[in-house]
């Protein structure tokens, strides 16, 4: 076991991992957070916190995740390269696992115009490829980055990074996914699915490089509300592709809210059907409260208790 966090230990049972996300308050109003956590807690088995997502300030991830440890939520505590430097990395690094955190998820960040702080600046002293390695570095050789200078103390955590089957050029993301795999990482979510036919085919060539079978793979999946959400997220977010038939189906139901949850279930259900994909992460964007419908129509319930 790398961290022997609840996530690592129900994906190296093999059974099928559920993971949800939580936003952050843009303040420090710890009521948000509870509000959120509890229509999180029993079903899902970790829970991503996000690290100023689009570029939008927050609490930080590593104060929200040591909130949810206390709350009794195992967390996923995100970290982007794009606001530190490695000495700030490696430091947050120290005071996470400090705190009880044993899951990191490796990015690099939404792009500091996409937020409420554009003039900003990018750090991007490392990449999300580094990071990874860095990460690993400090567990496995209990050193800093350059491998020169020894760690006080243990750092175990279980190292997690995202993937997009999604984005062009296209045969270049089994290859980014390969890169990751041999900087260290441990389990990877994928951005959200909707193009089910290009993730199998993503699918088939990480198994034909036999990368499922060196880390896991958790499937993204996000419950669309309406169909104007449909139809913005196909042409204004990068990296996502929506088929006219799913914008189709919400557009034209009468509750639309429904039939994007049933959309994500069958979504589900697809994706446990696939060589290779051992969890699904859902990312239910304010709307925590649909992720216990989900997960029960998914048939994902109840969630295992390890010790």
């Amino acid at each position: 076991m790398k961290a022997g966090s609840n996530l690592e230990k129900v994906l190296e049972k093999r059974l099928f991992a559920v993971t949800g996300e939580l936003g952050p308050p843009k303040g420090n109003d710890v009521s948000v957070i509870k509000r959120k956590a509890e229509l999180l807690k029993g079903y899902v088995d970790a829970v991503n916190v996000t690290d100023n997502q689009t570029a939008i300030v927050r609490m930080s991830s590593i104060a929200t995740s040591s909130l949810l440890i206390q709350l009794g939520l195992e967390p996923v505590m995100q970290m982007t390269t794009r606001d530190r430097n490695r000495i700030a990395i490696q430091s947050d690094i120290f005071g996470a696992t400090a705190l009880g955190i044993k899951n990191m998820l490796c990015l690099t960040g939404d792009h500091h115009t996409f937020g409420n702080q554009v003039d900003a600046k990018n750090v991007h002293d490392l990449d999300s490829i580094q990071l990874i390695d860095c990460v690993r570095t400090m567990r496995d050789q209990g050193r800093l980055l350059g491998g020169e200078e020894k760690i006080e103390g243990e750092i175990n955590i279980f190292i997690g990074a995202a993937a997009n089957p999604f984005a062009d050029p296209f045969e270049f993301r089994v290859i980014r996914l390969g890169k990751k795999v041999a900087a260290g990482v441990n389990f990877i979510q994928t951005q959200c699915i909707y193009d089910m036919n290009r993730f199998k085919e993503w699918m088939r060539m990480v198994r034909d490089r036999g990368l499922h079978e060196k880390c896991h793979i958790l499937g993204g999946v996000t419950p669309l509300k309406s169909g104007g959400m449909a139809r913005y997220m196909a042409k204004n977010v990068s990296g996502i592709i929506i088929p006219d038939e799913i914008i189709d189906r919400v557009v034209k139901a009468k509750k639309p809210a429904e039939e994007g949850i049933k959309i994500c279930v069958e979504q589900i259900q697809e994706l446990r059907e696939i060589e290779g994909v051992h969890g699904v992460h859902i990312m239910a964007i304010e709307w925590e409260q649909m992720v216990s419908k989900i997960t029960e129509m998914a048939g994902l319930l109840p969630r295992p208790k390890i010790e």
